[in-house]
């Protein structure tokens, strides 16, 4: 592959990863920021920003933030994971060859679990990272078809990882004539959970597991780099019951974003309000909503944000953000919460 098809497709994944990229308002209509969520004086802060393209923030057991990298262009190196330590606040590379990692979590045994998208050579597949960076494939087939391009995942109380399967760009076929959201148990069973959402992206759960959120961020095409004209598709924050076998019920849509690009990963605290990353071209941010989707703040971030998590023990009430080429974090009033290993 071509460096200039790869910085296509680098340019196709930050415009539609996640839905288009458009030029911003200013900070008109702000949203009022409740101060039980952050505190009038809270300030974002910067701790890296020499990636190309970052996503995927997870807390270990241990309190490290692992985040995801992604070269720029596609080819420039091999995506990568990265560690960030609270206490020392340096960062270092864990997996220099990550096979195009993208959402990442900790299970409730402590290993890191990823989804693997499908552009220049990456693994196509859910994923654990091990100790030294490498990568084993936990499952990388639904009905004997190779995943179109796996994107963010939430583990369970129960072990079970709910995953999202679209495709947004690079030149890989198509396998599956759908994209979907699926169910890893820890038996190895394998389930497709809804078929009810166009283009999932971003999932996490309730603190009480009982809900799924699933964002549905639908650009309109699965080759942003060659298909620029695209015209997108819905734009929602969904929630499905989760059943006690792990199915779904019904789905609701708490939020609508109409013809505004939606939400691309997202992370909840201990009262179920949602922390999104929300790369509207109104006003891109991380956005909190309660769970029935009120707004309740807004924080700005440098760059287009992709996801975001909670740290744990007493760094719990902060939350860390990947935007752009860069990571930061923000002290927020609500502690996190960690469906695979609550506190």
């Amino acid at each position: 592959m071509t460096r200039i098809l790869s910085a296509a497709i680098l340019l196709a994944l930050c415009n539609s990863w996640s839905g288009l990229r458009a030029e911003t308002k200013s900070d008109q209509e702000q949203t009022e920021n409740d101060p039980a969520i952050v505190a009038a004086d809270a300030q974002l802060d910067t701790l890296w920003e020499e990636g190309g393209f970052t996503e995927g923030a997870a807390v270990s057991p241990t309190g490290q933030i692992y985040f995801s990298d992604f070269g720029q262009p596609f080819d420039a190196r091999p995506a990568r994971i990265m560690k960030f330590d609270p206490t020392t606040k340096k960062t270092s590379v864990h997996s220099a060859d990550s096979k195009m990692a993208n959402g990442l979590m900790f299970d409730r045994q402590g290993r890191l679990i990823a989804c693997c998208a499908s552009p220049i050579g990456g693994a196509r597949a859910l994923v654990q990272v091990r100790t030294n960076g490498s990568i084993k494939t936990l499952v990388g087939r639904f009905e004997g078809k190779r995943f179109n391009s796996p994107n963010d995942l939430v583990i369970d109380r129960q072990g079970r990882i709910y995953f999202s399967d679209p495709k947004y760009v690079g030149p890989e076929k198509m396998e599956l004539s759908s994209m979907d959201v699926y169910r890893y148990d820890p038996d190895g069973t394998l389930a497709r959970v809804t078929r009810d959402i166009t283009k999932p992206n971003g999932v996490n759960l309730s603190p009480d597991g009982k809900t799924l959120y699933v964002a549905e961020t639908d650009n309109g095409t699965a080759q942003a780099e060659t298909d620029m004209d695209a015209t997108p598709g819905r734009m929602t924050l969904n929630a499905f019951p989760v059943k006690p076998d792990g199915s779904l019920g019904t789905k609701r849509v708490l939020v609508n974003f109409g013809k505004q690009t939606g939400i691309d990963g997202m992370t909840v605290d201990k009262m179920g309000n949602i922390y999104a990353a929300v790369r509207s071209a109104d006003r891109f941010g991380i956005v909190v909503f309660s769970d029935t989707g009120q707004k309740r703040a807004y924080i700005k971030t440098p760059e287009l944000p992709t996801n975001c998590c909670f740290g744990r023990g007493d760094d719990a009430k902060t939350l860390y953000i990947t935007a752009g080429k860069g990571f930061y974090r923000i002290a927020m009033k609500i502690p996190g919460t960690h469906s695979a290993r609550p506190e």
